[in-house]
């Protein structure tokens, strides 16, 4: 026996120098076989075989947080069972540049050095200055993060780790975008969309948090043009936009305003003539039944505005003050601005009254400010028009047939309503950090050129002309991470970047000709978080289907957010959040892995308790401590048996035969993706029924004086074939304490133990 099996488990002995040995090996690589006669590989582009999961990357601006341990518990549970069962394996790690995240992360840093993105934008060369302090930031973060990865155990194959701004994912993030473009599918508009005056940029529907908040509901007079005495009265919010209103609107169905359509008002703080319309956009059930539009400062607005032509006054500037068109409020911001309206209003008699009034106010998720509609011209995919057919249909149809299946599958019909009540989505934003969006225009002619290749175009493509400006915009992130499961796979062929890992188990053929698109795509799995369904998932299912023709993975399982022992969110301000590298230096990374999957159903959120983590470390070291004495026993005997070789006892077939039936509940339960079920079947088993009942059990025969040497030798049998097949049940699970395990039996079948046979 090995001399420090004799001591309590430590996880912290064995588990970096695990690691270190695992990725050495080159295990982690997809093992293709060579045929020994003909010295070709069976196996290469053999999809038949093959089993992937592209790593959903975490953003390199920070550490990982135990929401991360999750899904990496999750994945890793996956790939090393598919390992173990002899499939094809790759599990493809990478990092997210994280666009606008990342430089809201950098621009905080800048805040406490007292700088900020604009003292250093407004530089000579002050663009590609602030690009390369980000990227060295990312590439900082991206290290650490990766080592908290493999910490945690992940069986990635890192020869092969992307970042998302690597060029290669670059150039097809550009072919998506000019496909878009040739087919009519993305289109540039001056269009109202969310903007945050404080981060200096536009954001997606999906990027706009809501709160809600209570606010003074105005209630104002607007005079008739033609009889003072008589007016309309509407109700708002926001009284400090009505320099901005170029109509009132009533519903065409609202009786009461009959006799108001076609007549025009006075509006009450700039004196100017705005006519009275009907739109079906109105809610006769809200306020009076009568709405202020302000085209330029509400989407509503902005679609009433162009159904009825009106003209469209912007009042606010992308700083959020107002400008000139504003009038008395020049200069100002929203909050003193609204307070001088309501003064205004109050002292010329178009004031009627004010009420408390409670809705949901759309903020940035980032900073919590208020987000400022804005007109803004940007870069805009269709989903409604020409893309509702070509992009969004054929995502729906492939979740309703099943060719994509979502667990849980009540996200199917949030799904569903997302989907079909889908926006056009904005992909421009207005910061430094990104994929710059590759379009050029003329400054004569007014047209733009899309331009994918290096460097600058020759001439515009509509009139020659060489008098062109770029575009200063970045892709959304979305965009380009939308791309991510068949832009990782892409990037692969023909790279000799596949080459990094010299120790990779791949013989008979050069690694760059492995077409690794062909043999590992559609993917198997997406896990993620079912915070970032709409986000994430339906944008790759979007792009994949109409890049490729095909549904980017076939399962999509959404865990849920890890909240504290309280129930509560996590978050930095709370001060409640789980340093996962810290668990793992107290417990291990075995027991941090299990207190999160035990317990842990699919679009469910689950709780950090640390006294679940302290019990499933105690249940490591009675691991360790079954396998002293099996191995105890099994070196005494010196024989290298097994349950299959020799004829056991009865009493031991019925333990064998109740051993496999566990396993094999262990192996359905992680194939229909129930991996709380699979790890709970899997630690009962070991801890109350060969330990507390098979071990015991067999002590007495092996004590036993008057027992056989078959009857000894069954029960040495029994026990080497359960300490093995229960260390290969609980390896996707509890991976370190397995393969340490593992390691120290007397007789191994292979170098490690995440290369056994399941079987």
């Amino acid at each position: 026996m090995h001399q420090d099996f004799l001591k309590p488990y430590d996880h912290n002995a064995v588990e970096n120098d695990i690691y270190a040995a695992w990725e050495k090996s080159g295990y982690f690589a997809p093992q293709m076989d060579v045929d020994k006669k003909t010295g070709t590989n069976q196996r290469l582009n053999q999809q038949e075989s093959a089993y992937c999961i592209i790593m959903p990357p975490p953003n390199a601006n920070g550490s990982l947080h135990v929401g991360h341990a999750v899904m990496i518990a999750v994945e890793d549970i996956l790939i090393r069972y598919w390992r173990l069962r002899g499939k094809n394996v790759l599990w493809l790690p990478g990092a997210d540049h994280a666009g606008f995240e990342t430089q809201v992360v950098f621009e905080k840093k800048l805040e406490k050095e007292g700088t900020s993105r604009f003292e250093i934008l407004n530089q000579e060369g002050g663009r590609e200055k602030f690009y390369q302090m980000v990227w060295n930031f990312t590439q900082a973060h991206k290290s650490g993060m990766e080592s908290q990865v493999r910490r945690l155990g992940a069986s990635c194959d890192w020869s092969k780790e992307l970042f998302t701004l690597d060029p290669r994912i670059v150039a097809i993030v550009y072919g998506t975008f000019k496909k878009l473009y040739d087919d009519g599918l993305v289109y540039r508009d001056k269009r109202i969309v969310n903007f945050c005056v404080k981060h200096q940029t536009s954001l997606s529907d999906l990027e706009v948090a809501w709160e809600d908040r209570t606010d003074a509901l105005y209630h104002v007079r607007y005079a008739l043009a033609d009889n003072g005495a008589r007016y309309i009265t509407i109700a708002t919010t926001r009284p400090e936009t009505i320099p901005g209103d170029t109509a009132v609107a009533v519903n065409p169905t609202d009786a009461r305003y009959n006799n108001f359509v076609g007549k025009e008002v006075i509006e009450p703080i700039t004196g100017r003539r705005i006519p009275i319309i009907a739109d079906e956009a109105v809610d006769v059930t809200f306020g009076t039944g009568a709405l202020k539009i302000t085209p330029a400062h509400d989407a509503v607005d902005f679609e009433v505005g162009k159904r009825h032509h009106l003209e469209t006054r912007q009042t606010i500037d992308a700083n959020g003050r107002f400008n000139d068109l504003a009038g008395p409020f020049a200069g100002m911001k929203v909050p003193e601005a609204r307070q001088k309206a309501a003064e205004i209003l109050a002292q010329n008699g178009a004031l009627e009254k004010t009420e408390p009034y409670q809705h949901q106010v759309g903020v940035c998720y980032k900073c919590r400010n208020i987000v400022e509609p804005m007109i803004l011209p940007q870069w805009f995919v269709d989903l409604t028009k020409k893309g509702k057919e070509k992009i969004v249909a054929p995502v729906i149809d492939a979740v309703k047939s099943g060719t994509t299946k979502i667990t849980p599958d009540f996200q199917e019909k949030i799904f569903f309503h997302w989907m079909e009540n889908i926006h056009d989505w904005n992909i421009s934003r207005q910061i430094t950090w990104g994929i710059p969006i590759p379009v050029w225009y003329c400054q004569d002619c007014g047209k733009e050129t899309v331009h994918i290749a290096d460097g600058a175009p020759a001439g515009c493509a509509a009139c020659g002309s060489k008098n062109l400006k770029k575009d200063t915009d970045v892709f959304d992130t979305w965009f380009s991470s939308g791309q991510w499961p068949f832009a990782a796979l892409l990037a692969q062929n023909g790279s000799k970047a596949n080459s990094k890992n010299q120790n990779a188990k791949i013989t008979g053929t050069k690694e760059e000709e492995i077409d690794y698109f062909k043999t590992f795509y559609p993917t198997a799995m997406m896990e993620t978080g079912y915070d970032i369904l709409f986000f994430w998932v339906a944008r790759m299912m979007m792009l994949g289907l109409y890049v490729t023709g095909q549904v980017p993975f076939k399962d999509v399982y959404l865990h849920g957010l890890v909240r504290d022992k309280d129930k509560q969110k996590m978050s930095k301000s709370k001060g409640n959040v789980v340093d996962p590298l810290g668990v793992v230096e107290q417990y291990g990374a075995d027991a941090l892995r299990m207190a999160l999957i035990v317990g842990n159903s699919p679009g469910q959120d689950v709780t950090y308790d640390e006294n679940k983590v302290r019990g499933y470390r105690n249940f490591s070291n009675k691991l360790w401590n079954i396998a002293r004495f099996v191995i105890a026993q099994i070196d005494a005997d010196s024989a290298q048996i097994n349950a299959d070789d020799i004829k056991l006892t009865s009493d031991d077939q019925e333990r064998v035969a109740a051993f496999k039936k566990t396993k094999m509940e262990v192996a359905d339960n992680i194939e229909k993706l129930r991996f709380s079920q699979a790890a709970e079947t899997a630690y009962h088993y070991v801890w109350h029924t060969f330990a507390d009942v098979v071990i015991e059990e067999e002590k007495k025969i092996l004590a036993d004086a008057t027992a056989s040497e078959k009857q000894k030798q069954s029960a040495r049998a029994t026990l080497a074939y359960i300490l093995r097949g229960s260390l290969v049940m609980l390896h996707p699970f509890m991976p370190f304490v397995t393969e340490a395990i593992y390691q120290r039996l007397p007789a191994k079948n292979k170098e490690f133990l995440m290369v056994e046979s399941w079987n």
